[in-house]
């Protein structure tokens, strides 16, 4: 046998040693469904009745949250002292909200103004806003934001009286990175939450 014929046939050879195995296997790989982390979501027992003295008005909120009292704004104190927020440890999550009474710092007008530009910043990543006017059965009236997508925030509101003295705003932000897939069951856990507390909502003295 020629040298050449030797090599030709050493690598015919070392070709078929390396395609037989592959021949005989007929394993498919398939990508693994994406899945998230578990949630364990705290057991709805209980509201309570948030009636500070630092604060014009009364709501019920989840006993699973807890109030935390907002000392500092841009390293300053806050315009005023109704400041705080409600904090979902089990949901990794937090309503930041705040008060002002109306001409005290701003007028009613440049009050709701900023809670429309708030929103319009937030819409620039979200897909869809949903726009709902407030009226409870107290009397209190405002307007709510619901946005869909990949934003900072799902929902935000604001609220005040019929005689446009008092002014409320609040935020739902959660503290982790923004997934609209795996938050959204989150989300609409709290969201009953958050709409018991506007529909009990009462400011003081009515």
């Amino acid at each position: 046998m020629q040298p050449k014929t030797r090599n030709t046939l050493a690598a015919l050879i070392a070709l078929l040693i390396f395609l037989l195995p592959a021949c005989g296997d007929d394993t498919v790989f398939t990508p693994k469904p994406r899945s998230y982390p578990k949630v364990n979501y705290p057991e709805k027992r209980a509201y309570l009745l948030f009636d500070k003295d630092y604060c014009h008005f009364t709501f019920e909120y989840p006993a699973y949250a807890k109030i935390e009292r907002d000392t500092s704004f841009f390293d300053k104190l806050p315009p005023d002292p109704c400041w705080f927020n409600l904090y979902f440890e089990q949901l990794n999550a937090r309503l930041y909200c705040s008060y002002l009474p109306v001409g005290s710092y701003k007028s009613f007008e440049e009050l709701r103004d900023d809670a429309f530009e708030m929103a319009d910043w937030h819409i620039r990543k979200a897909s869809y806003i949903d726009e709902q006017v407030i009226h409870n059965p107290q009397g209190v009236e405002g307007i709510s934001f619901e946005f869909e997508g990949p934003t900072a925030t799902p929902f935000q509101f604001y609220l005040t009286d019929t005689t446009r003295t008092h002014f409320f705003r609040a935020g739902l932000y959660f503290e982790s990175e923004v997934n609209t897939d795996s938050l959204a069951p989150v989300y609409n856990f709290l969201k009953t939450d958050i709409k018991r507390l506007i529909e009990s909502f009462r400011w003081e003295g009515e």
